[in-house]
Formats: structure tokens, C-alpha cells, sequence
């Protein structure tokens, strides 16, 4: 798995002079539609977090690959990040990319949620966490910057993602007696919480995450 060409994107775009202002401008009305008149700190921080949240997407991809190699869901994994890679690279976007940064939030949004999507199923089926990043708030937060017609449209691409790649199937057969004493011995899995996850507690602010 080669998660250079999207690294590459990313830096790209995030390094570009008028990123900032476009995010800014972004988050004034997303906040404005959430009834939130920001003050330009707090929208310099959601700023940050839009750009962290993007930057996570290759590291996660290597996370979701290890794991799965740690509880034999490699081949539905590869398809999974399969077709993470192709909402990058293919040009029939939802949002389209020749909106720079702004072009980059359903790619991200997408993939994210996509394994987040793997682990909590995994959790459902084994009561272990498969990933040590909880990505849940990130992406609620992430959901409602996008915004409506938009993020049910990615929604729906997610579910068929899942299901076209069989991965929900496969996770449901690790939760036999066997395989759970296998998971019990495993220390490589996670059986605590995770250990890291985006910092969202000043998205509030924003109004995009509850209170």
C-alpha cells in the first residue's frame, strides 16, 4: 500500500498561501448556519482541526492495514482502502478538487469514515477496539462542515463501500468461540479505549459538536 500520492496531495494543498482564508470563510457560514457568530480565534482553531483531520488520512490507512493483518480481514481491508484511494484519485468527486482545501473534505470524510466505520463494527462483534484512534467526533464534526445535500450523499457511498467490500460479512464470523479465545490471547489488538483521537472539545464553540 502506497499512501505517497495522497501525502503528496495533502501537503500540496495544505500549503497553499490562501488555505487559511478559504477555511475561515468556510467556517463563517457553516457556524452562521449553526446559529454561532464565531470570533476569529475560534474559527483559526476550527481551521487547524479541518487541516488535522485531512492530514489523518494516510496514517490511518496504515493503522486499518496493520490491523487487519493482526485478525485476518486482510483481503476485505485491501478493498476497503482500495477504494479509500480511488475517492482521491478519481475526478468524479461530490465535492469537486478544483476547490483546493474545500475540494479535500469528502475525500477525507469519506475515508475516515469508512474505517472508522471497520472498527466499530469490529467492536460490535468482539468488544475490541481494532484501531487505537476513536475518529467518531472528528467525523460528526467533519459531517457537519459538509453539510446537507453533501454529507448524505458520502453517507450513502460509505454503506455501499462496506458492503460492496464484503468487510461487515467477514467481521461478523470473528465473533465465533474461536476466534475469540484467539482474540483474548492477542495482544496485539486494542482491548482498552483508544488512545488517541483528534482534539474536537473546542469545536463546540463552533456549534459543531453538542455540548
Amino acid at each position: 500500500m502506497d499512501t505517497r500520492p495522497i501525502e503528496s496531495m495533502i501537503a500540496e494543498i495544505c500549503s497553499e498561501a490562501d488555505m487559511a482564508l478559504e477555511l475561515h470563510d468556510l467556517l463563517a457560514v457553516v457556524t452562521e448556519r449553526e446559529g454561532v457568530l464565531a470570533q476569529t480565534d475560534d474559527l483559526e482553531v476550527g481551521a487547524r482541526f479541518i487541516c488535522s483531520y485531512i492530514e489523518q488520512v494516510p496514517y490511518m490507512m496504515k493503522v486499518a492495514w496493520t490491523a487487519a493483518g493482526n485478525v485476518g480481514l486482510q483481503s476485505q481491508m485491501k478493498r476497503i482502502l482500495d477504494m479509500v484511494e480511488s475517492y482521491w484519485i478519481e475526478g468524479d468527486d461530490v465535492i469537486p478538487d478544483e476547490l483546493g482545501i474545500i475540494g479535500l473534505l469528502d475525500d477525507a470524510y469519506c475515508s475516515l469514515t469508512s474505517l472508522q466505520s471497520v472498527s466499530d463494527h469490529y467492536r460490535l462483534q468482539t468488544g475490541k477496539h481494532l484501531f487505537p484512534n476513536d475518529l467518531g467526533d472528528a467525523n460528526r464534526a467533519m459531517r457537519k462542515i459538509i453539510g446537507e445535500p453533501y454529507a448524505s450523499e458520502l453517507d450513502r457511498i460509505v454503506i455501499r463501500t462496506m458492503t460492496e467490500t464484503g468487510l461487515i460479512e467477514a467481521v461478523k464470523s470473528l465473533a465465533s468461540e474461536e476466534k475469540q479465545l484467539n482474540f483474548s490471547s492477542n495482544s496485539t489488538i486494542w482491548s482498552h479505549g483508544p488512545v488517541g483521537a483528534l482534539d474536537v472539545a473546542h469545536l463546540k464553540k463552533l456549534g459543531l459538536l453538542k455540548n
